[in-house]
């Protein structure tokens, strides 16, 4: 019994298309972080290829402007225009920038799931400020994971500033000794060049990280016997209430049927296993059939045309071909129109010889 419960409750199932769109719906998708970051870096490497050029040459020109002109400025307004002007300036020169970064963390985000709006993430949950949960965060297996790859991280930009910064030292002696435009063309093509290549490798790194977050929440919405078997109960219904409402059914359309026995025209079927109640009125196409059965219902077809005088003729061949080729409902197959038309013949004759007697054949 333990055994069982046990396997109940284990995580040893794949989760279902089901699991996977609420925990989508409830926010909670396969994120790498590393992805955005790495989307930044790529914006801002683009930007900067882009338009750092020209932004640095109006920054630099702003400031020169500013630093030459601050020692006439005595009145304070004077400052405070040319405050504002430098400001409206620097904007300018790195609007495009932002711009670029901003479309690059929204592509970020929306190459790994779709752009969906939800506050329950936000909302306020006990686990979080419980002791074992904050130990498992600081602690876990997730902790240790984003540990190592800020460790990582740290290396790659290391190795690159210094790798770069050692073929490019005599370059960065202008940083001091240089003037302002020059240091500022400088230290541009500098951290460009550190940008570019952090960036591609940074690649590898945010693809490996994507696809470790990927893993991790595939397995956290893993699912127990249970919950399988619950979420089917939800999705198909339970089957033993399924049995019954079908049982209910069953049982309402075969009294629906026996109330059209009595207006039946003639009930065709063979000693015990078949029954079929034909209905012919002038002006009909062709005999519609209004109730059939098959062992006990045929019985029962039988005993309720038996009481309300509607003719029984036995005829196994025709019985069992009208069983299986015609439905309640619909009129005989053309097929048998020859057969039923003797039989409703028969019945029509002896009703005229004698009427209401139960003939047989």
């Amino acid at each position: 019994m333990a055994e069982s419960e046990g396997q109940d409750t284990e995580k040893s199932e794949d989760p279902t298309a089901k699991r996977l769109e609420d925990a989508i719906k409830r926010g909670d998708v396969a994120k790498s972080q590393e992805v955005n970051t790495w989307f930044l870096l790529l914006g801002a490497t683009l930007a900067f290829f882009a338009f750092g050029g020209p932004a640095a040459n109006k920054l630099a020109i702003a400031f020169r402007d500013v630093l030459a002109n601050l020692h006439l400025a005595t009145d304070p307004s004077l400052v405070s225009r040319a405050i504002l002007r430098l400001f409206l300036q620097v904007l300018i020169a790195i609007g495009p920038v932002m711009a670029v970064l901003i479309v690059a963390a929204i592509a970020g985000n929306a190459i790994q799931h779709r752009l969906l709006w939800t506050t329950e993430p936000l909302a306020p949950k006990l686990n979080r400020i419980s002791l074992a949960s904050g130990f498992q965060r600081i602690f876990g297996k997730h902790a240790w994971v984003q540990f190592g790859k800020g460790l990582i991280k740290l290396a790659i930009v290391g190795a690159v500033i210094y790798v770069i910064g050692s073929s490019e030292i005599e370059r960065m002696g202008l940083l001091i000794n240089g003037e302002l435009g020059l240091s500022v063309s400088v230290a541009f093509i500098l951290a460009l060049k550190i940008m570019a290549a952090v960036t591609a490798i940074m690649a590898l790194v945010a693809a490996a990280d994507y696809l470790w977050q990927r893993h991790s929440w595939y397995e956290r919405q893993r699912m127990s016997v249970r919950e399988v078997r619950e979420e089917f109960k939800e999705q198909e219904g339970d089957p033993t209430i399924k049995a019954k409402l079908r049982q209910i059914r069953q049982s309402r359309s075969r009294k629906r049927m026996m109330q059209e026995v009595p207006e039946a025209t003639v009930v065709v079927m063979n000693p015990t296993h078949f029954a079929v109640a034909l209905k012919y009125e002038q002006g009909m196409g062709a005999p519609v059939c209004v109730a059939k059965g098959q062992d006990n219902i045929a019985l029962k077809i039988r005993e309720v045309a038996y009481r309300h005088g509607v003719p029984v003729v036995q005829n196994p061949p025709l019985a069992r071909a009208l069983f299986k080729s015609v439905e309640i409902e619909q009129e005989i197959p053309m097929e048998h129109y020859k057969a039923v038309a003797e039989v409703i013949g028969y019945v029509m004759k002896l009703r005229n010889s004698a009427r209401g007697g139960t003939p047989r054949r």
